[in-house]
């Protein structure tokens, strides 16, 4: 049984085992990331409901808010971005240009940005949704409509973890583009 030392501790991890855990770790968030936002447009894709208000049939889908509909387009988007990344991440993994980690930082970030605009408008018209704004005269629907109200809710919480993905991503992606030697 052999020991190791303190010097023998302390040496850096070989480049190969980094570059091997920086692959691993990417393609694992993205396919997080692909699979929260495929699950939150399918979530608000569904997301409906009829309700009688004041005896009147009244018909709630994400159809009728373009706020609902920017959501659920922008988060079906990032899906198709994020599947797009995983075939770079995978050509990345093979190759030699430096360029390549800062344009997967570009790509993460823009990403980053398009699912932070999207979740935050999907929460403004929802708090709007629930809680009503007594000074514009805006009434609380939720109590009416509360399935698809709490589907609404689900779909933008799965968003918000796949925003808090690729939030990690960018981090990771720009400590990798930071050793491009210019």
């Amino acid at each position: 049984m052999a020991t190791t030392t303190a010097a023998e501790k302390s040496l850096p991890i070989p480049p190969l085992k980094t570059h091997k855990l920086f692959f691993l770790s990417q393609i694992s968030l993205r396919l997080f990331a692909a699979a929260a936002t495929l699950a939150a447009t399918w979530i608000m894709l569904t997301a409906k409901q009829t309700s009688v208000v004041f005896g009147i049939q009244v018909n709630a889908r994400y159809t009728y808010s373009p706020t609902f509909k920017f959501f659920a387009y922008t988060n079906l988007i990032v899906c198709a971005l994020t599947i797009l990344s995983l075939l770079f991440a995978y050509i990345g993994n093979k190759a030699v240009d430096p360029a390549y980690y800062f344009y997967i930082f570009l790509h993460d970030l823009m990403v980053t940005m398009l699912l932070m605009a999207a979740c935050a408008a999907a929460t403004a018209v929802g708090y709007v949704g629930k809680y009503g704004n007594s000074h514009a005269g805006w009434v609380a629907i939720c109590g009416y409509f509360g399935k698809f109200c709490h589907k609404a809710t689900a779909a933008s919480s799965v968003s918000y973890l796949a925003l808090v993905v690729y939030l990690i991503l960018t981090v990771l992606s720009a400590n990798k583009a930071r050793h491009i030697v210019v």
